[in-house]
């Protein structure tokens, strides 16, 4: 359990269980990297590294997630390296590409659109990769190979490359 001091919003368990059920039954996760952002707790990036995924970058732009995520990832014996950084920022200036991009941005976040925008104007997914927004009812995206699940209040938009 995260402590309450942290200013994060974990995706729920309902939720991210299914989501890792979908994962599971459509790519290996062995030797494939990974990018959260918006890690806040870094509850999707243990996911991530639990599989077996064999590098895991997790993104946040408060101090305390990111010292929160670097000891749990220690105890864990996870490979999970952080950078402190606004996302969109990070983004900008990022070369290296990803097998999973996933990005929880705060449900009232204005930037949906560009986010998703510079994840694929950078080429930062690798083909045959997967690009995962978690995004509340009011937000909707378009865009090829797009697949919305719906799990309470929680959406995610999938795109696969």
């Amino acid at each position: 359990m995260s402590p309450s001091s942290l200013p994060v919003r974990p995706t729920t368990d309902r939720a991210k269980e299914a989501l890792f059920n979908i994962l599971e039954n459509r790519y290996y996760f062995e030797s494939k990297n990974v990018l959260d952002l918006f890690s806040g707790t870094g509850n999707i990036a243990y996911e991530f590294s639990s599989r077996g995924c064999e590098k895991v970058l997790a993104v946040d732009s408060n101090y305390h997630c990111v010292n929160y995520i670097e000891e749990t990832a220690k105890d864990l014996d996870f490979n999970i390296a952080t950078i402190k950084s606004d996302c969109l920022q990070y983004l900008k200036g990022c070369k290296q590409e990803f097998n999973f991009i996933f990005a929880d941005p705060p449900y009232n976040y204005d930037d949906y659109q560009e986010l998703k925008s510079l994840i694929i104007e950078n080429n930062l997914i690798k083909k045959d990769g997967v690009l995962i927004i978690e995004h509340d009812k009011d937000t909707e995206f378009e865009g090829e190979n797009l697949e919305v699940r719906k799990y309470g209040t929680v959406h995610f938009s999938i795109f696969s490359f």
